[in-house]
């Protein structure tokens, strides 16, 4: 699975080609506001019918390189699901950008239940069924040699469900280009198309790096890519928090960018931001013990666990780059977030390269580390030389700085006194007394927040 949805993405990024961002880029402007859905929707629809065409017609090659040579079938699957994804990402962006976040979220999660349905239906029900009855008629339907490809086929039904829900944002798409706005399209979007390419390098192809260069081999070797991939999950809090910030504020900031106060607003949001994925920090690494049970059966795979705090900071500095990153997007100096993917993209190539014979999976939390921490840096300097925004950021430091020690002291009094009762009490307090200091020092901003949430309801 872990290596399967790390090729995924890859490919995702290579079909939609930025144009998410460029249509919410170009539909601010008047004179493209009637052909930019169109323009778009049919450049895809093009680059869909290619790729994925390609991808099953160089199926055997691509699960070679993977890792896979016996199954190329998982490749067929996946170049269905991402053309289905594909055909699906304009129209979310439409309804992002029309402000209609009831139909995207009904969408969204039906197709996540439906995911989660098929899965646990082909994983669980069926061979228990199977199990007790050698005659079921779930024999049609089920082998147990497929294994993986169930969770591949539960994605496909889910990717199927969201592009069919989505027919009437295609029913009215003309299939027609306007040249000019597509030329256009291309020289912005191709340079976010390239970060967003080096971007997943650092996402996701750590696990094919540590599959190849573990200092374990064969199945071994396997198994720490699981217990790396299990243990990724459990930063999955600030990855949701972070995508559904994207998902938000990406038309949010394009609409604002006509306003005067656009950068105050910008540094406002940061803030919020950061406050909010402290807060997400803390209860994910002072509850751990909890969080491991929820989300990790397998107790040979709690061994990694060490790297939850490393990575939980490390996708606080990506959530923090994407907020950055604005400054490139609105001045249309895309290149620019090109190069800072790409020296991220060189960093974890380059950490992992050289450590992970060493270090296994360590080195694949710390180049992640290390490659979003690079980032944001340079985004941040570079950005506020053509784009100043008045960010906090010394206060916004020292918020991390807090729960980076509070986080170390209470593993220093755990490990001092082992208790479970005492583990709990402390994190909640911890936890609490971060809030009321938040609270004291930041009042009159979260009293400027209701009040101006009052006059909006």
């Amino acid at each position: 699975m872990s290596l399967i949805y790390a090729l995924i993405p890859f490919l995702n990024t290579l079909i939609l080609f930025a144009f998410e961002t460029a249509y919410f880029r170009f539909i601010q402007l008047k004179e493209y506001k009637q052909d930019v859905y169109d323009t778009l929707c049919s450049s895809l629809l093009l680059s869909t019918l290619v790729i994925t065409g390609l991808m099953i017609f160089f199926r055997i090659p691509l699960a070679a390189f993977i890792g896979l040579e016996n199954h190329s079938e998982y490749i067929t699957l996946s170049a269905i699901i991402i053309g289905f994804d594909a055909l699906s990402a304009l129209p979310f962006a439409k309804l992002r950008h029309e402000n209609r976040p009831r139909k995207y979220a009904v969408i969204r999660i039906t197709g996540i239940l439906l995911n989660i349905g098929t899965v646990y239906f082909f994983l669980t029900v069926c061979p228990a069924i199977i199990k007790n009855d050698s005659n079921s008629i779930l024999h049609l339907i089920y082998s147990p040699r497929l294994g993986v490809a169930y969770v591949l086929i539960a994605n496909l039904v889910a990717s199927l469900f969201a592009f069919v829900a989505l027919s009437k944002e295609w029913s009215g798409v003309k299939l027609r280009i306007n040249k000019t706005l597509w030329k256009e399209v291309i020289i912005y979007a191709l340079p976010l198309t390239i970060a967003g390419f080096a971007g997943m390098i650092n996402e996701t192809f750590d696990r094919v790096m540590l599959q190849r260069w573990s200092p374990l081999k064969g199945d071994a070797a396997t198994f720490e890519v699981g217990i790396y991939s299990a243990c990724y999950k459990l930063s999955i809090l600030i990855t949701l928090f972070v995508q559904a910030f994207r998902m938000g504020a990406e038309p949010f900031f394009f609409k604002q960018s006509t306003e005067e106060n656009a950068p105050r607003v910008y540094a406002r949001v940061m803030k919020f931001f950061v406050l909010t994925i402290c807060f997400m920090f803390l209860v994910v690494a002072l509850y751990l013990d909890v969080w491991k049970i929820l989300f990790i059966r397998d107790e040979k795979m709690w061994a990694g666990l060490r790297v939850v705090p490393i990575l939980l900071f490390a996708n606080m500095f990506l959530g923090i780059y994407y907020n950055l990153s604005i400054w490139y997007r609105l001045s249309r100096k895309t290149t620019a977030g090109a190069y800072i993917t790409l020296i991220g993209a060189g960093i974890t190539i380059f950490v992992n390269f050289i450590f992970i014979p060493y270090f296994s999976y360590m080195a694949c939390a710390w180049a992640t580390f290390l490659c979003y921490g690079t980032m944001m840096v340079i985004s941040y300097l570079w950005g506020q030389k053509s784009y100043p925004v008045p960010y906090a950021w010394k206060k916004l430091l020292a918020y991390m700085a807090i729960v980076v020690i509070l986080y170390f002291i209470h593993i220093a009094i755990i490990g001092i006194w082992h208790s479970t009762v005492l583990n709990y009490t402390v994190a909640t307090f911890f936890l609490a007394a971060f809030g009321l200091f938040i609270y004291r020092v930041e009042t009159k901003e979260f009293d400027n927040l209701i009040k101006s949430f009052r006059k909006t309801t």
